[in-house]
């Protein structure tokens, strides 16, 4: 069962690392939007990670010599998200009269989306999805591996 549990944090990588890079998409495909639903220009979202406690040898072999119980870290660890957040930057304000969101005096609030921190972000992500997929394609050969012992 250990491989299903390995498979498990694995999985949640795969898909936190999805939604990180579907957020990113979300601000760039934004990066011009000065008019939203909620009023003003568009912020840039952010992605929150946070890790899931699981099963630990170590953990379990302190509770293991200390006579203790080990209940409740019994599931998969891995990763979730857990939170998307607006970044609390300022809005950049630009000149240009012809805008139709523009105050009296000509300005208009731009979103807080910079390309090169986008663009940054998801190779951040796509490395760390890459990882992920090589962790599971070395777990996919030591399970192929280890069902050849068997016969």
């Amino acid at each position: 069962m250990a491989f299903v549990t390995s498979m498990n944090i694995v999985g949640s990588g795969l898909t936190a690392e999805q939604l990180r890079l579907d957020v990113i998409s979300e601000n760039i495909t934004n990066i011009n939007t000065t008019r939203t639903e909620a009023g003003g220009a568009y912020r840039r979202k952010m992605v929150v990670f946070q890790s899931e406690s699981g099963r630990n040898g170590f953990r379990r072999a302190m509770a293991a010599a200390a006579k203790a119980s080990n209940r409740g870290y019994e599931k998969a660890g891995g990763v979730r998200v857990a939170d998307i957040v607006e970044d609390p930057t300022d809005l950049p304000i630009t000149f240009d009269p012809t805008n139709p969101d523009a105050d009296e005096q000509g300005y208009v609030e731009m979103p807080n989306v910079t390309l090169v921190k986008e663009i940054t972000d998801a190779m951040a992500a796509t490395q760390a999805y890459s990882a992920n997929v090589t962790a599971f394609n070395t777990l996919k050969s030591v399970i192929a591996k280890s069902l050849e012992i068997g016969r």
